[in-house]
């Protein structure tokens, strides 16, 4: 247990390598002001691990809008376009989609990074802030494509990390800028938005719940909530993956009072790793407060077996996937059509 915090620029600061000396620092999340081209990412990773050789290191690449690394790396798809391929070609957008979940992963581990938090599990039903992300707006077209994705980041080694549990594709407010709440039943949520997580849960090596409060199961948001966290995900769900909060930076986290009570209450409900993003005073503030955690051994599920950096993005890839040439074939011969 502990924090998954960021740093400020493409290399590090003496503060930061003060900060992510610290035990409780588990992880970091880079963001596109981390990121120049892959050589470099790769130099940042490596010196991170100087410093913290039992980090984990992740990022949010999940394709279209949400891609942080983008200059010399494959151009990855929205899940949403892979969706719309599936109203007229089910088996094609089937193999698109691991192919994507193949390349994504392949480039991602070649830069150093441990695990993109991926894919998203919602579905398209009137969030500002999902849209595209979402593979679609009926759950069984999102769990076929949602198990070719996972299937071709598993076979490049990744870990898989479903979000935003148990659904933030019908809470309609962005919840980054607002609070956001659902007020469906649990059986309306389970028929719906619920089941592409469950279906896919034996596969997932992590979930990252929502900032979202699902009223009519508890006044919490889902990542505060023990009643989602542990009476759901751990005992009803018997899911034994690591737990990322989503970043507690967001408006609709701010509800827990400031960034030390925000960490409590999201460890205490259960969550295994607390996001800190964009607010360096709040990580600060809340490691002066802590005492060290004892660690559990759960992130060891995401830790990632990376390949040697072979001086450029394309032969580090070639040389330590043996699919990838044939995967990015796909992917990019799908985007020259697009």
């Amino acid at each position: 247990m502990g924090l998954m915090i960021d740093v400020a620029d493409t290399c590090l600061s003496d503060e930061d390598k003060a900060i992510l000396a610290n035990p409780n620092v588990v992880g970091l999340i880079l963001f596109a002001k981390n990121l120049q081209d892959p050589a470099q990412v790769r130099s940042l990773s490596d010196s991170v691990r100087v410093i913290n050789p039992n980090i984990v290191i992740g990022i949010d690449q999940e394709g279209g809008r949400v891609a942080r690394l983008r200059d010399g790396f494959t151009k990855l798809p929205a899940m949403g376009a892979i969706g719309k391929v599936y109203d007229t070609d089910p088996a094609f957008a089937k193999r698109l989609g691991q192919a994507v979940g193949y390349v994504l992963a392949c480039e991602v581990l070649a830069v150093g990074v441990d695990m993109s938090f991926a894919p998203v599990l919602d579905i398209d039903n009137g969030s500002l802030v999902i849209g595209d992300r979402a593979f679609h707006r009926l759950p069984n077209v999102c769990i076929a494509l949602s198990d070719a994705v996972i299937d071709g980041m598993t076979k490049a080694g990744m870990a898989t990390t479903g979000k935003h549990f148990p659904g933030h594709g019908t809470a309609v407010n962005d919840s980054h800028i607002n609070d956001a709440c659902d007020n469906r039943s649990f059986d309306e949520i389970w028929a719906s938005d619920l089941s592409v997580f469950v279906a896919n849960l034996s596969q997932l090596s992590a979930l990252m719940p929502a900032h979202v409060v699902f009223s009519q199961i508890d006044d919490k948001p889902a990542g505060f909530s023990r009643v989602w966290l542990q009476d759901i995900i751990r005992h009803k769900l018997g899911f034994d993956g690591v737990l990322f909060s989503d970043d507690l930076s967001m408006k609709a986290a701010q509800i827990a009072g400031d960034m030390p009570k925000r960490v409590q209450l999201a460890l205490t409900a259960g969550c295994d790793v607390a996001l800190i993003c964009n607010d360096r005073q709040g990580v600060i503030q809340t490691l002066a407060c802590m005492d060290t955690i004892p660690q559990t051994g759960r992130l060891a599920i995401v830790k990632a077996n990376l390949p040697s950096w072979q001086g450029s993005l394309l032969a580090t890839c070639e040389q330590g996937f043996g699919d990838y040439t044939a995967m990015r074939q796909i992917v990019t011969a799908f985007m020259s059509n697009g």
